[in-house]
C-alpha cells in the first residue's frame, strides 16, 4: 500500500440511502401541508351571518320621507363673472357657485335661495335622475333671500313636495334636511327644532325674522334645499349656518314657508314681490339715532297716496334752513314700529287695499291715523 494514497471513502450502504430518502420524502410533504394550512394552525370557522329582522318603525318613516321627498330636490350650479385686476388689465374671470333647491309645482319652478344665484350668468339644474338642465331666472326677493328658477323638463319628470306650515311649529320637533353639501347630492341629515323666532341678516341687508334654528348638519351646499317636518313637508328653506370655521356646528338657519307660500307665488306672476304702499320716503335711519328718535320718520308723502289721504305730514325744511320734522310712525296695527324694518315687515302682511292703522308722533303728541294701502308704483 501506498503510504501517501488518499484513504477511500465507503459507499453509502444501499439500505441507509433509503431510509434517508424516505425521510426527505416525508419532510417535504409535511413542509409542503405546513404551508397550505399554516404553521402549527387549524382553520378558523366560518362565521355564521346572523338575520338582520325588521326595521325599526323610525327608520323605516326616514326611509319612506327620503324616497318621497328627494325626487325633488335639485343640486343647482351657477356660473358668475368676477372681475379681477392682472397687471394693467381687467379680467373676467368664470366663478362657479353651488346650491340645492326644491320643484314647487309640476310646472318647472324651482325655488331656492336668493344669494345661490345672485350674480350667476348661467344656471344650470341638476334632477335626483343625474340629468342637468338649463335654468332661467324667473325672479328673487332678497329680502327674504328667496329666488325662483325655471328648468324646462318633460311632463312628470319634476315634481313638487308637499308644503306644510311653519307658524306651529315647536322645539324638539324632529327634522329632515335634503340638500347638497360641498357638491354631495341628495344627502339626508336629520335633527330636531333648536329655537324658534330667531332673526338673520338677508343678503340686501334687511333682517329676517321668526327664522327657524335647527341642529340638522347643514353644510356649504344645502343653501335653498328644504327643511322637512316628520311628515315630509316642506317647513323651511335651509338658508345659512352659524361657524366659526365655515362648516357645519350644529347651528342652521332656515326661512319659514310661511313666509315663503306668499312670496313665491307672486315672484312667478309678476317676476317680483308686491308689497302693499303706503307712499311715503323714510328718513334714513341715521338721522333718527342723531336727535333720539325711536321709529320711522316720515321724509316725503307721494300725492294721491294713502298716507296723503290721511292727511300724514312730511317733514320739511324752511327758507332759513331750520328743519320741521314730520309724523314718527311708531305702531302699525297695535304692532310697534322700531325701525324701517319693522314697518315693512308690518306692511307685508297685507296687500293692496287693505287699511291700516297707524300709531305716530306729531310734534310729541300721540296721534292715530287708519290707512289705504295702494299698488305700488310701475
Amino acid at each position: 500500500m501506498d503510504p501517501h494514497a488518499t484513504p477511500e471513502v465507503d459507499p453509502i450502504n444501499p439500505r441507509t440511502r433509503v431510509a434517508i430518502g424516505i425521510l426527505i420524502g416525508l419532510l417535504g410533504g409535511w413542509f409542503l401541508v405546513s404551508q397550505i394550512r399554516g404553521f402549527g394552525s387549524t382553520t378558523a370557522p366560518t362565521r355564521v351571518v346572523t338575520p338582520r329582522g325588521e326595521l325599526a318603525a323610525d327608520e323605516t318613516s326616514t326611509i319612506e320621507l327620503f324616497e318621497e321627498a328627494s325626487p325633488a330636490v335639485v343640486y343647482i350650479t351657477g356660473v358668475a363673472m368676477r372681475r379681477e385686476i392682472i397687471g394693467f388689465r381687467i379680467v373676467d374671470r368664470p366663478q362657479q357657485g353651488a346650491g340645492s333647491g326644491f320643484a314647487w309645482d309640476d310646472r318647472g319652478h324651482v325655488v331656492t335661495n336668493f344669494h345661490v344665484i345672485q350674480g350667476a350668468a348661467r344656471l344650470s339644474v341638476k334632477l335626483a335622475d343625474g340629468s342637468s338642465w338649463p335654468a332661467t331666472v324667473v325672479g328673487g326677493e332678497p329680502d327674504r333671500d328667496v329666488a325662483v328658477l325655471r328648468v324646462d323638463v318633460p311632463a312628470g319628470k319634476l315634481g313638487p313636495i308637499a308644503l306644510g306650515t311653519s307658524g306651529d311649529l315647536r322645539v324638539g320637533q324632529k327634522v329632515f334636511a335634503i340638500g347638497n353639501p360641498f357638491g354631495l347630492d341628495q344627502t339626508l341629515t336629520t335633527g330636531v327644532v333648536s329655537a324658534l323666532g330667531r332673526s338673520i341678516q338677508s343678503v340686501s341687508g334687511r333682517m329676517i325674522n321668526d327664522v327657524i334654528q335647527t341642529d340638522a348638519a347643514i353644510n356649504p351646499g344645502n343653501s335653498g334645499g328644504p327643511l322637512l317636518d316628520s311628515a315630509g313637508r316642506v317647513i323651511g328653506i335651509n338658508t345659512m349656518i352659524y361657524s366659526p370655521s365655515g362648516t357645519n356646528a350644529g347651528i342652521g338657519f332656515a326661512v319659514p314657508i310661511d313666509a315663503i307660500a306668499k312670496i313665491v307665488p307672486q315672484i312667478i306672476e309678476y317676476g317680483r314681490v308686491v308689497r302693499p304702499y303706503l307712499g311715503i320716503v323714510m328718513v334714513p335711519e341715521n338721522y333718527l339715532r342723531r336727535w333720539g328718535l325711536q321709529g320711522v320718520l316720515i321724509g316725503e308723502i307721494a300725492e294721491g297716496s294713502g298716507a296723503a289721504d290721511a292727511q300724514l305730514r312730511p317733514t320739511m325744511q324752511t327758507q332759513d334752513g331750520k328743519v320741521i320734522l314730520g309724523d314718527l310712525i311708531v305702531a302699525v296695527d297695535g304692532q310697534d314700529v322700531r325701525s324701517h324694518d319693522d314697518l315693512l315687515s308690518a306692511l307685508e302682511k297685507h296687500k293692496p287695499g287693505d287699511s291700516v292703522t297707524l300709531d305716530y308722533k306729531r310734534d310729541g303728541e300721540k296721534r292715530t291715523a287708519v290707512v289705504t294701502l295702494q299698488e305700488p308704483p310701475q
